[in-house]
């Protein structure tokens, strides 16, 4: 006859807490933008439209050397950064 040992059960193991951590952030890279060179014609023609629109939408009612005279500030700001 076999003899048969007794078995105690087992408690189960006992697992450790896993800690998350929080998922990091990427920093993006930094995008340098090239700066775009402008024509003479091209920023003529730039100031010109947009004298032109300004006038139309303030219906003609001042000088136009007034209307030149924003846009070409607008337009030269806007280029030069």
């Amino acid at each position: 006859m076999a003899i048969k040992k007794k078995t105690t059960p087992k408690a189960p193991a006992k697992k450790k807490a896993v800690v998350k951590k929080p998922p990091t952030k990427k920093k993006a890279a930094a995008k340098k933008t090239k700066k775009v060179k402008y024509t003479a014609e091209q920023v003529y023609s730039m100031i010109e439209q947009a004298a032109y629109f300004t006038a139309e939408n303030d219906g003609f009612s001042k000088n136009p050397s007034t209307y030149w005279a924003e846009a070409e500030s607008a337009i030269n700001t806007m280029v030069k950064g």
